[in-house]
């Protein structure tokens, strides 16, 4: 059985079944049945039916969103929010999915040959609690397209929102077995990855969740996509608008209460703009408005849970012990749930065990650099490479940044956002494959040689 506990108060607000063996292997033959009919239809039906799910997110986001705040603790605007990307997704395959998946003729000396995109089968997803509908939509809606079938092995604390997540594409008018949740746990996700009839895995997760699924879909020679973690770098040069960008590393750090892998997580700035930086960043994070998640106006609410929001805090002790300095907060705040001050540490070791984790809770580590070859050298001495920001608004500092940063995104002079449009994905211990726009699309499609004559 799993539980739905609202980290806000503790308390738990729903229970769900877990699968038996026989019901796995019901929903496993059910989708490999379904895709042998999906694969044939055509892309007006795939785009209808993306256009459809669109439509039954908007007009259902309050109570999603609502089902979200309940499950992992993210304020209800911004679990609003994120609905209406989940939206934007599945529009933006409706609309350009067709053309991402027309053939293309390559000329040979003789004869021709065309390039064309097939699906493969039914994908397998494991996916976290951080984003519990984007996550999902990020895979589910080019699967769709492609003419694949989805089966979703959903993170037990938003259980609520996976049953969502399928109702929306039933109630679509997606056929019976096109994308399903499986209520399962963690410890029987092996079996069902070496099914035959599952072609490939994705999963956005921890670095270890990442090894163990790599490992199971190697021994069956499955193509896998991970999106693991990150320890993002925000560097602030001279140049920049030190002040917006201060107030926004606010915003990076602890939306979401801190828990996304592309959060901004460790704060490198010039030594020429340092003071001014800090006194903004500084004040921000001590005025940052944290109470109920379902009020409008709160910034952040819990984490998601308290185990989650201990594992920060043990975190900051070992940063302590190896010398650094709590600026600002990052303490238990004594009331039900999983609840936590957002913190700043300033003095971090950066040789240091503590410097190269990836903090997946509201506390940033800030460091002083001398010029733009510290910056880099910095930003590129952790495990990770999935995400960075650079504040700069010298030409060559940003080429630079975009060159050398070990990452898979770099954004410039504004917060790291996903988007339906760009790639996603990272480089280093955060991961291989990509998701979103034509990339994401491609990822889980056969691509064919087609060899054919040439003209009489």
């Amino acid at each position: 059985m799993f539980k739905s506990i609202n980290p806000a108060t503790g308390e738990t607000v729903a229970e769900h079944p877990e699968l038996t063996a026989d019901e796995v292997e019901a929903k496993i033959a059910r989708a490999a049945a379904t895709y042998r009919q999906w694969r044939t239809t055509s892309y007006d039906e795939r785009t209808a039916l993306l256009a459809k799910i669109a439509d039954a997110f908007d007009a259902n986001k309050q109570r999603l969103a609502e089902m979200a705040t309940r499950e992992m603790g993210k304020t209800l605007k911004s679990a609003i929010a994120e609905v209406e990307k989940c939206a934007s997704a599945f529009r933006y395959y409706a609309d350009h999915g067709p053309d991402l998946l027309a053939d293309t003729e390559v000329a040979m000396p003789n004869g021709r040959a065309v390039a064309r995109w097939l699906p493969m089968g039914v994908v397998l997803a494991i996916m976290p609690w951080n984003f519990p509908y984007w996550q999902v939509v990020r895979f589910v809606a080019p699967a769709i397209m492609a003419g694949n079938v989805g089966l979703l092995k959903h993170a037990s604390l938003t259980q609520g929102c996976a049953a969502l997540i399928e109702e929306m594409v039933v109630t679509a008018g997606a056929p019976d077995g096109l994308f399903q949740n499986l209520a399962i746990p963690s410890s029987k996700v092996e079996p069902v990855i070496a099914d035959p009839r599952i072609v490939a895995v994705t999963l956005t997760g921890s670095e270890g969740a990442g090894i163990k699924v790599a490992e199971a879909a190697g021994r069956e020679l499955k193509k896998v996509v991970l999106e693991l973690g990150g320890s993002d770098p925000f560097i602030v040069m001279p140049s920049a608008d030190v002040e917006k960008a201060a107030k926004v590393a606010v915003t990076a750090r602890t939306q979401n209460a801190g828990q996304s892998c592309i959060c901004a997580k460790r704060m490198i700035v010039h030594a020429d703009v340092y003071d001014r930086f800090m006194d903004v960043f500084e004040q921000g994070m001590r005025d940052l408005v944290i109470g109920d998640p379902m009020d409008q106006d709160s910034a952040m609410g819990p984490l998601s849970s308290e185990d989650g929001r201990d594992t920060v805090l043990n975190q900051v002790e070992e940063a302590k012990r190896e010398g650094a300095r709590v600026l600002v907060g990052a303490e238990k705040i004594d009331r039900a749930g999983a609840w936590m001050t957002a913190g700043v540490l300033v003095d971090v070791p950066p040789e240091g065990k503590f410097a190269k984790q990836e903090i997946f809770g509201p506390v940033a580590m800030v460091f002083k650099v001398d010029d733009i070859e510290a910056a880099i050298t910095l930003a590129n001495d952790v495990p990770f490479g999935l995400g960075s920001s650079v504040w700069t608004n010298d030409a060559a500092e940003q080429e630079r940044f975009a060159r050398d940063i070990e990452a898979g995104m770099t954004a410039v002079n504004a917060m790291l956002a996903s988007v339906p449009e760009a790639p996603f994905g990272g480089v280093k211990r955060s991961g291989h494959g990509r998701e979103l726009g034509p990339w994401g699309l491609h990822e889980f499609m056969n691509l064919k040689a087609v060899m054919l004559p040439g003209a009489e």
